[in-house]
């Protein structure tokens, strides 16, 4: 089932009303990522001011997920003695099945199998497991189960969509919209309901196949069906002519059915394949044809058709929903609106809004460009985009900031005795704050912030360096890059010692001036982002971002949040070079543990525990700031790799994509974390795209760029973790859409009044002798290729650009003995080990990466 965005806040004013001191607490799984650990404080901090019990469980992968389901979901089952409950998932699961995964789908028959467990589910990560979301409601799933009524359904889930009279508390899975469900998936909302409907009618007809040889009945029953019943009956069976017939037909599909079910190894347990578990209908091949969509119907036809035409309609209508869902599925992972913006949504339609949540909410949505997460998947944006933040999701995500400033504008009003004082320090004309306005200042103001890296705690040629959007179009891993750089400070007119102080301690009057300077020379050097654009008239201050002060005691901003909060999950508080010591002193103890963490469980652990530090650091100022100095140290480790992998021509370039592998030098255990490797990927990436816009004039791929494969050898595991990142197009071209759209909207209408000359001339063939019967078949096969053919033209643009590393990481495993696994939620993250990495990225070049 999913919650539509309107009625976002009625599963918790429900929770809200039903709690006592004897609830269960609030089981909250949460991702080992910055988006979901700010979601988790927002939620929390709703749950301890109306005094809801509840307990944070961190998840780092499939495999933790699946042990929470066994530890701690299942036994709140009311069959296992539990008293049921909510179970609120933070970027967990949204692409594999949460009832297998949490062992939800296990029971007697008419038994809820949720054991009044309710699953709320929150994810940013795309495309979602459509079992999760247009089933998951296990009032209707006993209903059929009892009653034998396919189409049988709670009447306040309408085809998995939550109506305003649903009363929550009866279990099941709920995915939270944030509106994309309603707006974009109703194709796919309708094919999964058709065929959960004949997958129903398939189980009836395999039971009752041998009992008799009533044709008439059955012939009457399955056009009642087709001219709109509602209900599915049971049949006492079908001709042996027609059994035959459509067995071997069913023949042809055998093959690629038995290779599906009979695969093994490494990757019969991956996210893909238990996200496609719900949908295993659409690749099942029947004894029995079920009953097809009442819009196939005729109301009153002269002849009744026959068994075979039915047949036929069926299959091609079993085709063509099937194709959608493997449309869906295939096109490639994507991410939608971050998950604590989704939460500060239901904060507001509860009228609960503060600072601290809205703060929360802005580091949240600020930390996804850290990770290069957009609306194609994990990969650089190569557009140029107007202002200081290159976004996440073009002008979708442009409005979701927008409508963060005006909520800091409503929340911290200005002081009217504050404003000579601004006018003094510059800010109103564009300086950046670096100091509050008083000791007790907590407010969050707009600041235009250029595209340096933590520059109130560096000083501005550090800041710039490190800057992933300065390295690339400077090219600063060379010495001519470096030289690039020092001439655009001396044209500026800022000296090499000024700006290696502490920008702090930096002269006033240069301070002020700088976002001026920045705007009058950075487009020479071809960096038009660099900062926010001057205000005009409607456009204020579009590209401005957050910064929030402590007191005296620090003033951040909300990308210094997200970089230092991200270094203390990849890293940790003491930084890589403590770990390093402590291991060489022990040698013993370290060849011990490597033999225990084969599989990674100690190294999840570790994870968990930096959790824990950065979630106390997102609500402790002292333990951010003492955890500065790691994330400058990720940063220049960054740089020196980076640098190092494009001077010594260590990226080759393959078929499909670029690749290189980091396996030695001092900064190679910072980089068997996924989330550190895929900032290094993100580097270099971009770093390629703008040498081939260099050197073509154009970035390659269609303006995409070329993706990337990056590979760090985890030594002590013996295995190379992989992160595969797209080439660009991060960020959508709405205008291009709208274009695309009105075109496919003028071939639909043609196509329409060719689909009604089809089906005149289809039921003229239907009425001619079965005999006939095969050739029809053939006939009628072809013009659905026909019109597959037309759709996937028509929608090519529809997956254009998407990172499809998760499908083809899956695909080489499957044919390949290489040794892989696959628990991370991210879908271009995978573990090869060390012997197989050849093999495996042999056979990964010839896959289709990029939609």
């Amino acid at each position: 089932m999913y919650l539509p965005r309107s009625l976002i806040s009625h599963l918790y004013q429900h929770l809200l009303r039903s709690n006592h001191p004897l609830s269960p607490p609030v089981l909250i799984l949460v991702a080992l990522e910055p988006d979901a650990l700010c979601a988790c404080r927002i939620l929390t901090a709703l749950l301890k001011r109306d005094y809801i019990q509840h307990k944070i469980q961190p998840i780092s992968g499939y495999g933790d997920l699946a042990q929470a389901g066994r530890t701690m979901v299942q036994p709140m089952k009311l069959q296992q003695g539990g008293s049921g409950g909510v179970v609120v998932c933070l970027g967990v699961g949204g692409l594999v099945d949460m009832s297998s995964e949490l062992g939800l789908d296990s029971g007697d028959p008419g038994e809820d199998l949720s054991g009044g467990i309710e699953v709320w589910l929150i994810d940013a990560r795309r495309p979602w497991n459509l079992g999760n979301v247009f089933e998951g409601d296990p009032a209707a799933v006993a209903l059929r189960e009892i009653s034998g009524d396919a189409a049988a359904r709670n009447p306040d889930v309408d085809n998995g969509r939550i109506q305003s009279s649903y009363k929550p508390g009866r279990g099941g899975i709920i995915v939270y919209d944030d509106g994309d469900i309603d707006e974009e998936l109703g194709a796919e909302r309708e094919a999964y309901c058709e065929l959960t409907r004949m997958q129903d009618v398939e189980d009836y007809g395999e039971d009752s196949g041998d009992s008799g040889d009533g044709d008439s009945g059955d012939e009457s029953e399955v056009v009642d069906s087709i001219e709109g019943e509602k209900r599915s009956k049971k049949r006492k069976s079908w001709s042996d002519r027609d059994e035959e017939d459509e067995e071997s037909e069913d023949e042809n599909r055998r093959p690629r059915q038995r290779r599906r079910s009979n695969s093994s190894g490494s990757m019969s347990d991956s996210p893909s394949r238990r996200r496609r578990e719900s949908s295993k209908i659409v690749r099942r091949s029947s004894k029995t044809p079920p009953s097809p969509p009442s819009q196939a119907s005729s109301p009153g036809p002269p002849k009744r058709p026959s068994i075979r035409t039915l047949r036929r309609r069926l299959l091609r209508d079993r085709r063509k929903y099937t194709a959608t869902l493997e449309k869906y599925y295939s096109s490639g992972a994507t991410y939608s609106e971050p998950i604590s913006s989704i939460l500060y949504s239901l904060v507001e339609d509860l009228g609960r809004e503060d600072n601290d949540l809205l703060w929360h909410a802005i580091v949240g949505v600020s930390s996804l460009e850290l990770y290069g997460r957009s609306m194609t998947g994990v990969g650089i944006s190569t557009s140029l985009d107007a202002g200081g933040s290159a976004g996440w999701g073009g002008e979708r995500g442009e409005r979701i900031r927008q409508v963060l400033r005006d909520e800091v504008r409503r929340l911290n009003p200005p002081d009217p005795s504050e404003t000579s004082r601004e006018n003094g320090r510059g800010e109103s004309s564009g300086v950046i704050p670096t100091t509050a306005r008083s000791p007790t200042d907590t407010s969050i103001r707009l600041s235009p912030e250029p595209r340096f890296l933590m520059i109130r705690h560096w000083s501005l040629y550090d800041s710039m360096l490190h800057s992933p959007y300065l390295a690339s179009r400077l090219h600063i891993w060379s010495d001519v890059g470096r030289k690039r750089l020092h001439k655009l400070l001396a044209k500026m007119g800022v000296s090499l010692s000024q700006c290696k102080q502490s920008y702090t301690h930096m002269d006033m009057d240069l301070k002020r001036g700088l976002r001026e300077r920045l705007l009058t020379y950075a487009p020479l050097y071809g960096l038009d982002g660099l900062v926010p654009p001057r205000a005009s008239a409607g456009r204020g201050r579009e590209g401005w971002g957050f910064v929030r002060c402590w007191g005296w005691k620090a003033c951040l901003s909300a990308q210094d949040v997200g970089v230092i909060v991200g270094a203390i999950l990849e890293v940790g508080k003491s930084g890589v070079v403590a770990g390093d010591s402590s291991r060489h002193s022990d040698r013993g103890r370290g060849e011990q543990r490597e033999l225990v963490d084969e599989d990674g469980k100690a190294e999840s652990e570790e994870w968990v525990r930096r959790f824990w530090e950065a979630y106390d650091a997102l609500e402790n100022i002292e333990a951010l700031k003492h955890a500065l100095p790691t994330a400058q140290h990720l940063h220049k480790a960054i740089l020196r790799t980076g640098t190092s992998l494009i001077e010594k021509r260590q990226i080759r370039h393959l078929r499909a994509f670029r690749m290189a592998v980091v396996k030695e030098g001092p900064d190679v255990p910072i980089f068997t974390h996924p989330a550190a490797l895929t900032k290094l990927a993100l580097w270099v990436g971009e770093a390629i795209a703008e040498q081939e816009r260099d050197q073509r004039g154009k970035i390659g791929k269609a303006g995409r760029g070329t993706p990337l494969v990056l590979a760090s050898l985890h030594e002590a595991r013996g295995v190379f973790v992989v992160v595969g990142t797209g080439g660009g197009g991060g960020v959508v071209d709405f205008a291009a859409r709208g274009k695309r759209k009105a075109r496919l909207e003028e071939k639909a209408m043609v196509r329409a009044a060719k689909l009604v000359e089809k089906e005149r001339k289809r039921q003229e063939r239907e009425e001619r002798d079965d005999n006939d019967g095969e050739q029809e078949s053939e006939e009628e096969e072809g013009d659905d290729e026909v019109e597959s053919d037309d759709d996937d033209d028509d929608d090519a643009g529809n997956g254009y650009g998407k990172n499809r590393f998760g499908n083809a990481f899956e695909e080489v495993a499957q044919e390949t003995n290489a040794r892989v696994r696959i628990d991370s939620f991210e879908h271009c993250v995978v573990e090869v080990k060390k012997e197989d990495l050849g093999g495996f990225l042999e056979s990964l070049s010839v896959k289709a990466v990029v939609g």
